[in-house]
């Protein structure tokens, strides 16, 4: 549980909004000096993704979909704007979404919306969205804050629509970082504040081929 290791829940947050002030606007920044695996990240993410595309009944549409913790649009540009008609992004970081309107080039100009707000202040707008992809960011909101965000991302979604959580996952409890002011859930936390959520999980998987010092990273579709 975040509240045995956040004591400070406000420090907690702006300690991290200060940490991303001073990170590059590059890819690199954005992964923490890990910049080489983003080809495999994306690779895999699309393939996870693909999987809801594909005809059936509960497919997903291809619409609009909202990238969580966006940052320079990392996620944006190399898999949501290739299978989705438009994107909205939100980060916290003021400097990074000024840097994706270039980084972004010419497909940004299918950024619908660029939204600069921490996501346990934000609402995604009701009935709107076919994925909601929250990436590298849950660390960053505490227990409840990440389990209200979920609902009101459970409300944002269209018809069919999915959230999809990629994170790094600890071994076993929750371990904080004072670095970045974050924490790192296992596994079973992560899936208990989904189900508080009142979402249920449709599909897991675990990422291959990342550097072996680096935590385990899941991916976690649910609706």
């Amino acid at each position: 549980m975040t509240s045995e290791v956040v004591e400070n829940e406000l420090e907690f947050y702006s300690k991290a909004e200060k940490y991303w002030k001073d990170v590059p606007a590059t890819v690199d920044g954005m992964l923490g000096g890990y910049g080489h695996i983003s080809s495999i990240d994306i690779n895999s993410s699309r393939k996870f993704l693909q999987r809801f595309l594909r005809d059936g009944p509960n497919r997903i549409g291809t619409t609009r979909a909202l990238d969580c913790g966006a940052g320079i649009g990392r996620i944006t540009k190399r898999l949501l704007l290739p299978l989705f008609k438009t994107v909205d992004m939100v980060d916290v970081t003021e400097d990074f979404l000024t840097k994706a309107k270039s980084y972004l080039g010419e497909e940004g100009r299918r950024v619908r919306n660029y939204f600069c707000c921490g996501l346990q202040d934000f609402s995604p707008e009701p009935n709107t969205y076919d994925v909601i992809w929250i990436q590298w960011v849950i660390g960053h909101l505490t227990d409840n804050h990440l389990s209200d965000f979920l609902k009101r991302c459970r409300a944002g979604l269209r018809p069919n629509g999915i959230v999809v959580i990629k994170d790094n996952m600890a071994q076993e409890g929750v371990i904080m970082d004072d670095v970045d002011s974050s924490v790192c859930r296992d596994l079973d936390v992560v899936r208990k504040i989904i189900r508080r959520a009142g979402l249920y999980l449709l599909a897991e998987e675990r990422q291959e081929n990342f550097p072996d010092e680096i935590y385990h990273v899941y991916t976690l579709a649910m609706r």
